[in-house]
């Protein structure tokens, strides 16, 4: 797959392509993988993980190139206060024992399917 190949992806496909890529890195981490692409009923999470005790609900944007801005830069503080809320919905769906929770972002640009970048910031806060 080329740069050309990845400018005629959907962005669904783009979508798709970038969550199964943090899935990898996240699982290469060591994270264990509870859920992905959860939807609440006006809430939607993309990955639900675990990083040792700690449950980690990871938001993830991709694009095809950082000309617009990095991906990572589309997660508002609007954004952020509804992944919150889908959060303790997930956790009133799912009892599990944990002992921490926090917000992590994936951002990843597919240039080629050779070559990405993925940059991952843990903690995220307004």
């Amino acid at each position: 797959m080329n740069a050309q190949t990845n400018s005629r992806l959907s962005n669904r496909d783009v979508g798709q392509r970038g969550e199964d890529l943090a899935v990898e890195y996240l699982e290469a981490l060591g994270y264990s993988i509870l859920d992905r692409n959860w939807r609440g009923s006006r809430c939607e999470l993309d990955i639900v993980a675990r990083d040792g005790l700690c449950l980690v609900f990871c938001e993830v944007k991709t694009r095809t190139s950082a000309s617009r801005g990095y991906p990572i830069e589309a997660v508002t503080p609007r954004k952020l206060d509804n992944i919150r809320s889908a959060a303790l919905t997930w956790l009133a769906n799912h009892r599990v024992r944990h002992s921490g929770m926090r917000i992590d972002v994936v951002g990843i640009v597919l240039s080629t399917s050779s070559d990405m970048e993925i940059t991952h910031v843990k903690g995220v806060e307004q």
